[in-house]
């Protein structure tokens, strides 16, 4: 079967921007990448799915309904024909439509961008390999933020080395988005 594939931009939602209540390092920046990505997969008229997250958990301070916060950032706004999925876990497999719009639409190859990457980014795309699909992680269009345990804080940037690095092996092949815009 010919490889058809779509671009997946997982939760890029203003709560992870300057002004958010979660804001993440180097969210602005992943955005402009996962925009170039959004452009390119519009002038070639192949699929994009926006994943937005929409929070119910309780206590939660991010992502709540009816906030801006939880409005998908402006450097990525869905324009008619793009497939908007709403979750409300991390894994955007779960609960979701997207397994089912993914096969009618006889998808088989996802390039996966968004925010956070070690949460929904991570947890999204080894569904998807779980599911027989095969991924392409954009690195430089991902975003993260500093996580602490047991009293130490890991900074963001090794955050996102680490979950990439571990996508990279089986789950995923990373690029930047220089480098997969250029060879595709």
């Amino acid at each position: 079967m010919e490889s058809k594939k779509a671009l997946l931009i997982i939760d890029l939602q203003n709560d992870y921007f300057e002004g958010g209540t979660n804001t993440l390092v180097g969210s602005w920046e992943a955005s402009l990448n996962a925009k170039a990505l959004l452009n390119d997969f519009r002038s070639k008229s192949l699929p994009v799915v926006h994943i937005q997250h929409f929070s119910t958990r309780p206590g939660s301070t991010f992502f709540i309904p009816g906030t801006r916060g939880v409005e998908i950032h402006e450097n990525v706004t869905p324009i008619d024909g793009e497939k908007v999925i709403a979750k409300n876990y991390p894994n955007g497999f779960r609960e979701t439509n997207l397994l089912d719009y993914l096969q009618s639409n006889h998808i088989n190859d996802l390039v996966i961008c968004g925010m956070m990457t070690h949460m929904c980014v991570d947890a999204t795309t080894r569904a998807a390999k779980d599911f027989g699909f095969s991924c392409t992680v954009i690195g430089n269009a991902c975003a993260t933020r500093n996580l602490e345990i047991q009293g130490e804080t890991v900074v963001a940037s090794e955050v996102q080395k680490s979950f990439l690095a571990a996508l990279n092996y089986f789950y995923s092949t990373v690029m930047d988005t220089k480098d997969y815009l250029e060879c595709k």
